[in-house]
Order: structure tokens, then sequence, then C-alpha cells
């Protein structure tokens, strides 16, 4: 593998050498304690668990209250502006942790600091470490090489390398009741509105081997649900594995109950696919499908590579193999270009499809991606690009509201993941992504039950158990 860090040394401290994990692969005594705060998706989520098992390996004990750590990890996500404001936000209000701790070593990780991290090291004050997706590997080495002074602050980690797929290394997980198993790092399809190609590279899938020990040890570990991560995961490809035959194996773990995975891309989505989801139990019937328009022109411009009528195409054939199927979508609406005619058709194809779910954007321009090289002329009014949004969100709620109260008096098996935030109810998910809120005790957390939809908000329903 290509070796990614040249770290800056400390002028005081030149040849001196950074400390490192035993070889044996044993952890050693502790050598402080870690906390680590993360935004965006669930890769992001998989990446904090891959940090955490990093650090763990280099005597790092993770910490639930940043005023209790010696480092602070802020894992970050750069897909929207509005999220890299939050980050920069939140660097600010970190700072306070020195007051007890001099010493502190505050990093950025993630999407944001691949896409400015050179940027964040100069203007933000008190950011001693940024370290973009390839560069985990190496966290611990150059947090001790920070605190101890053989580098200097202000290290900079952010090369990609393109044969970086974390092999070998384990990850802690985090509380919950289900897995996070990332399979592919990266991406290959270039839509004209996304920054993850640039800031993650290309795709790179892990040996089904990895995935299969990784999905195991998680069972073993006690949990009974796992996702499978990717950021188009039903790309995948290693040896002479694709996407179908990876997820059948993992499906035929011993001991595992549940399994989904996300985020599929809708070109991949093949009949094969399909026949898994239907055949093997433990998949969950449930797809995401980002259409992102129902407009031909626009899905054009974000070089989609699919039109309106071979998405609704693959929406038909996955109904039909899969009967009952849950599908949710994303939508951006405002992208450079869109006409009235253009948000319509996003509209009516919500109509048609009648999705479970959807989440639901405005374009926000990321530099570095093609869509901000398009005529400054299309840009959408921002007026008019929330106008759309509101109107989006009001017509997916009343479909979501229909879609649910369908399922209003059935009894459906939930997986219990956590408390509520009123007191005495619990919050679980069906096998169709659906979450449910009822009465219990919280002993029943991680446990199954059969739960009685009684109401629904449009959003997530009451029950009670059966």
């Amino acid at each position: 593998m290509t070796e990614l860090v040249a770290l800056k040394r400390n002028g005081g401290r030149q040849g001196a050498d950074l400390p490192t994990a035993p070889a044996n692969g044993a952890a050693r005594a502790a050598a402080g304690t870690v906390y680590i705060e993360t935004y965006g998706c669930q890769m992001n989520i998989g990446d904090s668990e891959l940090m955490a098992g990093v650090l763990a390996k280099g005597g790092y004990v993770r910490v639930a209250d940043p005023d209790l750590a010696d480092v602070i990890l802020v894992n970050t996500c750069a897909i929207r502006e509005h999220a890299e404001q939050r980050v920069l936000g939140r660097l600010g209000q970190l700072q306070r942790y020195r007051k007890r701790r001099p010493d502190l070593v505050l990093g950025v990780t993630g999407c944001m600091a691949q896409r400015i991290g050179d940027r964040l090291l100069g203007e933000v004050r008190g950011v001693d470490l940024v370290a973009g997706p390839d560069a985990y590997r190496h966290l611990a080495e150059t947090v001790d090489g920070i605190r101890l002074g053989a580098v200097e602050k202000g290290q900079a980690l952010l090369e990609l390398d393109v044969a970086e797929d974390y092999s070998g290394l384990s990850c802690v997980r985090g509380e919950g009741v289900s897995a996070w198993v990332t399979v592919q790092r990266g991406c290959d399809h270039r839509c004209t509105f996304c920054i993850v190609p640039y800031v993650r590279g290309p795709e790179k899938n892990r040996a089904p081997s990895e995935v299969l020990a990784e999905v195991g040890e998680a069972v073993r570990c006690g949990y009974s649900e796992v996702t499978l991560l990717g950021q188009t995961v039903n790309s995948y490809a290693s040896e002479d594995w694709d996407f179908a035959a990876l997820l059948r194996a993992v499906a035929r773990v011993p001991g595992l109950r549940r399994v989904r995975f996300t985020s599929p891309h809708p070109n991949d989505v093949s009949e094969r696919l399909l026949e898994v989801m239907a055949e093997e139990g433990a998949v969950c019937p449930q797809l995401h499908l980002p259409v992102q328009s129902g407009a031909d022109r626009v899905l054009k411009r974000m070089v989609r590579r699919y039109t309106r009528r071979e998405f609704q195409a693959t929406v038909d054939m996955a109904r039909r193999i899969v009967p009952g199927i849950a599908l949710s979508t994303d939508i951006i609406v405002g992208f450079p270009g869109e006409t009235e005619p253009d948000f319509e058709a996003t509209l009516s194809l919500l109509e048609d499809v009648r999705f479970d779910d959807a989440y639901l954007y405005k374009f926000s321009p990321r530099d570095g991606t093609p869509a901000t090289r398009l005529p400054s002329g299309d840009d959408v009014p921002p007026d008019v690009a929330q106008s759309r949004l509101e109107r989006t969100i009001e017509l997916q709620r009343g479909i979501q509201l229909e879609v649910n109260r369908a399922e209003v008096g059935s009894v459906r098996e939930v997986l219990i993941e956590r408390g509520a935030r009123s007191a005495g109810d619990l919050l679980g998910r069906t096998v169709t992504n659906k979450v449910v809120a009822f009465r219990g005790p919280a002993e029943w957390i991680g446990s199954y039950l059969r739960i009685r939809l009684t109401a629904t908000s449009g959003a997530t329903f009451a029950g009670e158990v059966v």
C-alpha cells in the first residue's frame, strides 16, 4: 500500500521516532482517552468506529464526554454546505475544553477534512490535525507524535490511496443494536452534483472473506442485525463475487436475523439482486432508490445514467419480485437549469411511485464538482428553490401518511433500538424500516417483539405489544 503520511517533524525533536502499536496487534497500556463526534451519513458512523478501533489498538479508550478526552476528533461530512457550517461552529465550541487540558489534540477527519483540510488548518483556531478518509490507519501514531512533541501540530494527512480498503483493521462499535459493516469505499459514478468521488476517491471493494469475517464477529458480539455500507453498495465486485452473491452469503451467516444495505444505485439494481432479497429470509424487504429528479433533462445534467421510464421500470421489477417491499428515495430540487415543468415532473414521479419515505433536499453547490461549472444563468433563485422544497415536502408527507395508514391495525415484528424521548416509551423498526413507538421497559432494548400498529403520524407509528 502506498505510504500516505509525510509527517512534519517538530523542530525541537528532529529524528524522533513516532510511537507505534505493538507488532503482534495486542493493545498496549492506555495512552489516553478519545472522544469522536460524527456528522453525516452511515458511512461516517462506520468510519468513526474504524477510527475508534485504530486508536484502541494504540492504547486509547473512547469516552462519551469531550470533557474527559485527551483527543477530540470531529468526523465530518461535505455533502452539503449546511453540514460544514455546523462543524465550523462546533470547532469553536470545542476550544473551551483546552482550559482544563492545554495539551488537548483537536482533529478534523472525514470528507470535509479532505475537501478543505489545508484551509481548516490555516483559518480555524486550534485545529491540530486534519485527516481524510484514507489516512485513518495512521491516526494513533500521528496523535501520539503530536502529544509527545515528536511532530508539529497542524498535520495534514490528505492524500487519497486507491488501495486503502482498511483490510486487517478492527472497529470498536458504538451503542446500538445494529452493526455497520463497510463493504465498499469511494465511488466511480461521478454525478455532477456530488463531492464524494473527490473526497473519497474511486470505488474500492473489500474481499468477501473479510466482510463475512466481520459479520460473523458482529454476531458473536451480540448483534443480530447488520447493515452493509457502500457509496453505491450494489455495484460491489470483488474476485468473482458481485453484490448479490455477497448479500446471500451474509444473509446465511449463522445467528444473523436481519440484513440491510445502503446506499444502492438504481442502475445496479438487478433481477438477480432482487431474487436474493426475495429468497433470503434475513434480508429486509426494503430498498433505497435515490432518483434525485423526475425530469429526464435534469437527470441527464446530473449524469445519473437512467431515464425516468427506466427508473420506474426498476421500481416495477422490485415490487414484482419482492412483494410488499418498502421503497425510499432521495430528491434534489433547484438543480441548475431546473424549470417549473422539470419540477412538476418530480412531483408527478412521487405521486406515481408513492415512496414509503423520501429524503428531500435543496441543491447545495460544492466547489470542485461539475455542477458548479454550469452556466451561472442556469442557477435557480434561492427563494424559488426553497418554495419547491416546501412543496415537495408537503406532497411527500401526504403520500407517506396515506401509505402508512394502510398498515395501521397490522402486526409487525419490531427490533427494539432505544428509548424514546417520552418517558417509558421505546423505539424500534420493522423489517421495512418503519419506526414504531410503544410502551415498555428499557430491558427490552435489543430484543424482537410483535407489535400491533395502532396509529401513525406519517413519519412514525404508535403501537402496542401483542
